[in-house]
């Protein structure tokens, strides 16, 4: 953990400053895109365990919010946590011109996604605590030189915001037990590393606690393309971005789409919530 935490510490710090994802901010898994999870791992490695070196991990809500909800908006059944999803997880016409939807365009209803023993997505029941869980798979084709960009929009409503943190802490700690991950057949992330930072930490001020993670997307009979999986908790509301480009798309490019997208949704979810 503690390698894999200083590496990312030292040169995806800024990043998520220089890429867009504050100023975003403040305006494909089993069934889908290439890691199109929203869910949790099957064999989630002891939080104690992340709690070492430099890291800085997700390790309970935070006694100061970056958003503090009008009570009355947050979703309370499952029917309530899918209607809020549903306007806050972007789909293709949202990306921007040229997005399509994948086939399928989004998740199973009452699913999330769950890293299993073997470092396999795959989509399960959403558990108790859990009200709803959706992800939304898009593509820019391949055209003009470059090769596509796929991308994958997820969000998962909790019942609480312990339950929502602990997603955090899983999607943190997930890596060190499998960094390298299938989200299908034929396709494999590698090399992943994972920065968390919590809300009021090196200018983090867009959202009580977030997760970047970055790697290298290979699949089968393909050429290795970039990865990041962008994450971010608004009290029970976790919101979640992976893009994967291919040729001719540049590391600025991905990391601005990625982070103005989840900013945006960010916005969508802060205006279902009402609050301040």
């Amino acid at each position: 953990m503690s390698g894999n935490a200083r590496t990312a510490r030292g040169s995806w710090g800024p990043l998520l400053v220089a890429g867009g994802l504050l100023a975003g901010c403040t305006a494909a898994g089993a069934d889908g895109g290439p890691a199109g999870r929203a869910g949790a791992s099957a064999h989630a490695v002891p939080r104690e365990a992340a709690v070492t070196g430099d890291a800085t991990p997700s390790g309970g809500p935070s006694a100061t919010a970056a958003f503090t909800p009008d009570a009355a908006l947050v979703p309370r059944t499952a029917g309530e946590g899918r209607r809020l999803l549903a306007s806050v997880v972007f789909a293709a016409d949202d990306w921007g011109r040229g997005f399509v939807a994948q086939d399928p365009a989004e998740s199973t209803p009452g699913t999330w996604a769950v890293l299993d023993g073997d470092c396999r997505w795959t989509r399960r029941k959403t558990p108790e605590g859990v009200l709803a869980s959706l992800s939304r798979y898009s593509v820019l084709p391949a055209g003009k030189g470059r090769g596509a960009v796929k991308v994958t929009a997820a969000a998962t409503a909790h019942s609480s915001a312990l339950g929502a943190d602990e997603q955090l802490s899983t999607t943190l700690e997930e890596v060190l037990r499998c960094p390298e991950q299938q989200p299908r057949d034929g396709e494999r992330i590698t090399g992943l590393n994972s920065l968390g930072t919590p809300f009021g930490a090196r200018e983090q001020d867009y959202a009580d606690d977030s997760v970047l993670e970055a790697g290298t997307y290979v699949e089968k009979g393909g050429k290795a393309q970039s990865y990041r999986w962008m994450v971010a908790r608004l009290g029970t509301i976790v919101a979640a971005v992976s893009v994967t480009g291919g040729k001719g798309h540049s590391e600025q490019e991905l990391q601005a789409l990625g982070a103005d997208t989840l900013g945006r949704m960010l916005g969508r979810a802060k205006q279902q919530l009402g609050g301040k």
